[in-house]
């Protein structure tokens, strides 16, 4: 008889864990845990590629260039699982400030409304979380998003839906 097992892939960074609130501007407010989940942090020289991609051709550049990499880290919202391709990390004078980009779309949110608009172009998801060195921190998630650079050298982004991704409780575990 052969036993088959599935091999799990070795976490060796950190995981982040944060609470998801999203209230949308027809009132309703939707809420779920987020866990970032880090095998290895992005280096300085990925971040730089990142940035020539951004600015060679925006999003469907950086989609392009993520799609050929292993992901390097799992973003659950809810029961739903997401590969981090990119995610970088940077001290700030509170803590550090952790950036994690997906190679895919997480959620469109209000996608499935009556009248929503076109999802093409919006490929990327992006988590911003502040990480205090104490207590707990807060960020922003764009489930759905496009990017781009503006005049003065700064990553622009433009997210599907107006409504924020607000994240609360940032810790790491």
């Amino acid at each position: 008889m052969l036993c088959l097992a599935a091999q799990a892939r070795a976490q060796t960074g950190p995981t982040f864990t944060a609470s998801a609130k999203v209230t949308t501007a027809a009132g309703v407010t939707s809420t779920a845990p987020v866990s970032v989940m880090v095998d290895r942090f992005s280096t300085d020289a990925d971040r730089d590629e990142i940035m020539a991609a951004i600015k060679k051709g925006g999003t469907e550049s950086v989609r392009s260039m993520l799609l050929t990499r292993p992901p390097i880290g799992t973003l659950k919202v809810g029961n739903a699982t997401t590969a981090i391709k990119y995610v970088y990390e940077r001290t700030t004078p509170e803590g550090r400030l952790v950036t994690a980009v997906t190679g895919s779309v997480i959620a469109y949110v209000g996608g499935a409304a009556p009248g929503a608009k076109p999802k093409s172009g919006f490929y990327l998801g992006l988590v911003t979380l502040g990480v205090p060195t104490t207590g707990a921190g807060h960020g922003e998630m764009s489930p759905a998003t496009k990017v781009r650079v503006d005049d003065k050298g700064a990553i622009v982004t433009d997210g599907y839906s107006d409504d924020v991704v607000q994240l609360t409780n940032v810790v790491k575990k």
